[in-house]
């Protein structure tokens, strides 16, 4: 066996040991084939006459697809590779291609904007990789074909296989071709397995940081908003918040703070580029009037879901007011597995009576 690959199989063990656990069953087969591809890596490019095939790692929520990924990811040399949340990527992506006033030089706009994205990195890493809104399938289906094109290794998590992207029958079509790509030119590895690590202990949840794990859920009127220190906004303190092309109105906005109705932010059609702003300027986002999900159309239940992804990514404190939104969740919805994702991570809020 090469060096290179027994020192990544090397580096997954302890990894999982350092955390008290050992690496599960369902998840050797990921190990092992991320450790040849560390091993494919490590050969200089000129003795290696075709790119290392590109992996795409899958399996319903808790099954420690994030950790698996991230663990392949530090174990590899430095430079040369880019690890990035897929909404992150796919915002900037997006704004890249749309850029008033851009010239291309002869090369397309995905070209463009993939090159100040990824630099010279060899390897790209994407974690929660989905595919929802129709509108954006064209340039996600080019995304991948560029990518796939080039010289670089994609490593991506999603909690679909490559054929329940675009989960919604009235659009799933438009994304067939992207995902007989997938299927075509990616190693599909399924990590399904019986153990759910949200119910082991944290580093094993792929739930984020620790002042996300600080966020509430509770009803209005709780007075436990006192113990962080908040206060209802009064009228005055009305004002708007620029998210990515647009003003938002906003109850309050108080330093690294900011107080949103969810009326004002998951009932219009904003998107993840406005969360991610959001997250880039307030480490608190303060939600009131939120529903159950169960009441709330598919549109705003997927913005919602989007929002607690973000804010689990990038770590913000998360207070949500009103009804617990976990109350009678749907099973037989599209979104089902986001859903499942969401409620994994707003388990981990504290809630009061």
């Amino acid at each position: 066996m090469p060096k290179h690959e027994q020192a990544m199989r090397r580096h997954f063990h302890q990894a999982a040991a350092r955390r008290g656990f050992s690496v599960a069953p369902a998840q050797e087969a990921a190990v092992e084939r991320l450790a040849r591809l560390a091993a494919e890596l490590a050969r200089p490019a000129w003795t290696f006459p075709r790119p290392a095939r590109d992996l795409y790692v899958w399996g319903p929520v808790g099954r420690g697809k994030s950790w698996l990924v991230d663990t392949f990811y530090e174990g590899l040399p430095a430079g040369r590779k880019r690890r990035l949340h897929f909404h992150d990527f796919f915002r900037r992506l997006h704004d890249g291609v749309s850029r008033p006033g851009t010239r291309h030089d002869g090369q397309s706009a995905v070209d463009s904007a993939l090159d100040e994205l990824i630099g010279d990195s060899r390897v790209l890493v994407f974690d929660e990789f989905h595919a929802h809104d129709a509108g954006d399938a064209m340039l996600i289906a080019r995304l991948f074909r560029t990518l796939l094109d080039r010289r670089i290794t994609l490593v991506t998590t999603s909690n679909y296989p490559p054929a329940g992207l675009m989960p919604d029958p009235l659009y799933h079509h438009l994304f067939e071709p992207t995902i007989k790509l997938i299927e075509e030119r990616m190693d599909v590895l399924d990590v399904t397995g019986p153990v759910d690590f949200r119910r082991l202990e944290p580093p094993w949840s792929e739930a984020g940081g620790r002042r996300f794990a600080t966020g509430l859920c509770l009803p209005p009127g709780d007075t436990a908003l006192e113990a962080l220190g908040l206060t209802v906004p009064a009228p005055a303190e009305s004002t708007t918040v620029r998210t990515h092309l647009r003003m938002l109105p906003a109850r309050a906005a108080r330093g690294d703070l900011v107080w949103l109705g969810f009326d004002a932010l998951c009932e219009t059609a904003t998107a993840v580029p406005d969360y991610l702003a959001l997250a880039e300027r307030f480490t608190t986002l303060v939600l009131d009037g939120v529903p159950p999900l169960a009441e709330a159309s598919a549109d705003r239940r997927q913005r919602f879901a989007n929002l607690v992804d973000v804010a689990c990514d990038r770590d913000v404190r998360l207070v949500l007011i009103g009804c617990d939104p976990l109350t009678s969740l749907p099973v037989d919805q599209p979104l089902t597995r986001d859903l499942d994702r969401t409620a994994s991570r707003l388990a981990m809020l504290r809630r009061t009576n």
